[in-house]
Order: structure tokens, then sequence, then C-alpha cells
């Protein structure tokens, strides 16, 4: 088969889930992983495609990465702003976490704190943070999503009404100065949208990668949140829209050693 067939034959799988892992593409196609790092390689050098660590996407995907792709992106980052939010919270705190790749990042610095009273939806929190450190940990219920492991719907949401916390900590796909936090995913928002009900201080965290860019659904009037927990300033239009908001934004700083 020629290259070009194989380039259209990436394109058409990515037209139909907006991302994919090269190790799915490599066995949808019936080739290598390597053939497929190659072709896309190519792709991406032409701007029809990028890449990121284990993965592929269009430029203008409307969705999502998978979950999984999402925690290899920006690692660097994303560590350094759990460790700013882990300084926030203290031992024995109440907290609601997310599906978010960066609140689970969050849930990995917390690991070292002990009698957290955590709730949340995703499977990779509450493995991360259950069974250790006199922790309680509280999963919701209903069907958990094949993509990122999380509970949503009706379920999860009438769980977490039984709860009032001290945090809410959130991620956002999207962070710009005309709409603020944004989510790709309809359920996230909703479920986002009622954690904000219940904890007393809520935090976003997200990369500064997430400035300027934009995502189909809005969270939240951005003044319902307290604070940004970022790893660089926001651009100005964005920095003067959250502070009009009344949103507090932190950039993260390495840890004292």
């Amino acid at each position: 088969m020629h290259s070009t067939h194989r380039e259209m034959e990436i394109l058409d799988e990515l037209k139909v889930s907006g991302s994919c892992r090269i190790q799915d593409l490599a066995r949808r196609l019936d080739v290598s992983e390597e053939t497929i790092r190659r072709n896309v390689k190519k792709l991406a050098g032409r701007g029809l495609v990028r890449k990121v660590h284990g993965g592929v996407y269009l430029p203008d995907a409307v969705q999502e990465a998978p979950f999984a792709q999402r925690m290899d992106e920006n690692p660097d980052a994303k560590r350094l702003i759990a460790g700013q939010l882990a300084r926030m919270i203290k031992n024995g705190d109440s907290l609601i976490l997310d599906i978010g790749s960066t609140t689970a990042y969050v849930a990995r610095a917390l690991r070292g704190h002990h009698d957290l009273f955590v709730v949340t939806n995703s499977v990779a929190v509450a493995q991360m943070l259950a069974t250790r450190n006199n922790n309680r940990v509280f999963m919701a219920g209903g069907e958990l999503r094949a993509h990122d492991a999380g509970a949503f719907g009706r379920e999860a949401i009438n769980f977490v009404r039984q709860f009032s916390v001290q945090y809410a900590v959130l991620s956002a796909a999207a962070i710009d100065a005309e709409t603020g936090f944004m989510l790709f995913d309809l359920q996230e928002a909703e479920f986002s949208r009622e954690i904000l009900q219940h904890a007393e201080s809520s935090i976003i965290a997200a990369d500064a990668t997430k400035f300027g860019r934009r995502a189909p659904v809005r969270i939240e009037d951005p003044s319902v949140v307290d604070t940004l927990v970022t790893d660089a300033p926001p651009p100005a239009d964005v920095a003067g829209f959250l502070g009009e908001a009344g949103v507090n934004v932190v950039v993260a700083e390495p840890a004292e050693q």
C-alpha cells in the first residue's frame, strides 16, 4: 500500500474519532506501530494532524483526547500545578475531585496527606487515595465510561448532593477571555456545576496550554470559581477577564527543597 493511501486511511479514522492512540491505529489498519508513526510524522509535517505522546489528533478536533493520552500531555506542568494545590490542602480536609487528568495528578500529589475526606467520580483518583493514611474516599456510582473510568449521569449527580466539603477541585479543557472555563463533554460540565454547589471553595487546576483555547460546553459563570491554579501567568485578556470575575490566579512554584 502506498503511504499516501495509508495517510488517507489515518485521516479517515481521525475524522470519526477526532483522536486516536498509535497502537489502536496500527491494529485497525493492520500495520506496525512504526509504520503508523512514520505516516503520522508526514501528516504532522503538513499540518494535517498533531502528535502527542502515544497518539495523534486532528487540529480542529471538537472532542477531547482519551484520558490516558491526556495524562501524558504536559506532565511537568501538571505535576507543578498538583504540587502547588496539594500545599493548599491540609491533612484532614474534605474535598471533591473530578475526572480531569490534572485532577488525577493532584490526587497523586495528595498521597502523602492523611485523614482526607474525598468524594470523586474518578476511579483513578479513588485508587490513588483510598486505603491509605486513614483517608475516607467516597466513589460516585453508576456506569463507568470506557475511555476514562468516570461515573456520570443522574446517579453521580444525586450522590454528590449528599456532601458538603471544603474544596471542589475541577479541571478545564479551555479558558478564554469571552466565556471563561469550558469543557468538551456535557456530562462532565453537569458534574462540575453540581460539585461547585457543594464546596466552600472552588479551585480549577489547568495548565497554560488551555489559555486562549475554546471548547463547546461552558462550565459555569467564572464568578463562582474562587481560584485558578496554573503553571504560567495567563495572557492579558484572560487575566483581565478572570480578574473582573473575582477569580484568584495562583501561578504554581516548585516546592522548596
